[in-house]
């Protein structure tokens, strides 16, 4: 049976619950495997392991416990390598590197922030401030509506407009956050958001992010952001530069591979 692995830990790191239940159904027991420094929270992987809502949530609540009691490198869900020995061995391959990264993430935890338009608030903001958009449209009124050519144009210049405030937006959220954060990484783009950025911040600075958040709201009303966390710092685990000196390795279970922000 294959190991699943949740999580790098020190060997040192504050005893899990006993009755901590993992992935499966029936759930698999938590487990730690320790290598030197490091240790790697696992359990018995079922045979098909699928992204059921269930499992995802033991996965994060497994690393939410992790967490509470001290650094962890998160891995993505599914991560699994073909038994304990192969894990042990990529902990003691890659020593130096999770080290390292565990001192660069303890004591902090990321805050995943998507933002969006409230699209009324943001047409009347281009109305105000396009003398061309607003010109054509109150023509187009007038006119009872104007030619369907008219009525092109007018939405192609809307959209661009749309889209320009969005890259502006997107600057101005990474600008005003930023400075409160220790790292930033970009999340994976989707339709319905301008931004999709998380930010990697100390635990004892966490109140003062969220303000400078509530901000940027009081200040841009229309900014949609959506704040999820503390989470563990999935976005944080890897660099590329760490993940080029890891090679193909470190892929046996995942190690060092980001949770997507998705």
């Amino acid at each position: 049976m294959s190991t699943y692995v949740y999580g790098i830990i020190p060997a040192s790191h504050t005893p899990l619950r006993e009755d901590l239940d993992g992935i499966g159904d029936p759930p698999r027991p938590v487990r730690v495997l320790r290598q030197g420094e490091l240790a790697a929270i696992v359990s018995d992987a079922p045979d098909q392991l699928r992204p059921k809502r269930r499992d995802l949530l033991a996965h994060q609540q497994v690393l939410a416990e992790a967490g509470a009691g001290g650094v962890v490198l998160p891995m993505r869900f599914g991560s699994a390598a073909p038994d304990d020995e192969t894990v042990t061995t990529v902990l003691a391959e890659h020593a130096e590197h999770f080290l390292e990264r565990m001192r660069a993430l303890d004591g902090a935890a990321e805050y995943n922030i998507k933002a969006s338009h409230d699209e009324e608030a943001v047409l009347r903001l281009i109305m105000a401030d396009h003398d061309d958009i607003r010109s054509l449209a109150e023509a187009n009124r007038e006119a009872g509506g104007g030619t369907q050519e008219q009525k092109i144009r007018l939405g192609e210049m809307i959209a661009a407009a749309v889209q320009a405030r969005e890259a502006t937006d997107a600057e101005l959220l990474w600008q005003a956050l930023e400075p409160r954060a220790e790292a930033v990484s970009s999340g994976p783009q989707s339709t319905g958001w301008l931004a999709n950025l998380s930010f990697l911040v100390d635990r004892d600075s966490a109140e003062q992010f969220l303000a400078a958040v509530d901000d940027l709201r009081q200040e841009h009303p229309h900014l949609e952001l959506r704040v999820n966390g503390p989470l563990p710092p999935y976005s944080f685990v890897d660099t590329s530069e760490s993940q080029e000196a890891e090679g193909g390795s470190a892929e046996v279970f995942g190690a060092a591979a980001a949770q997507p922000n998705g």
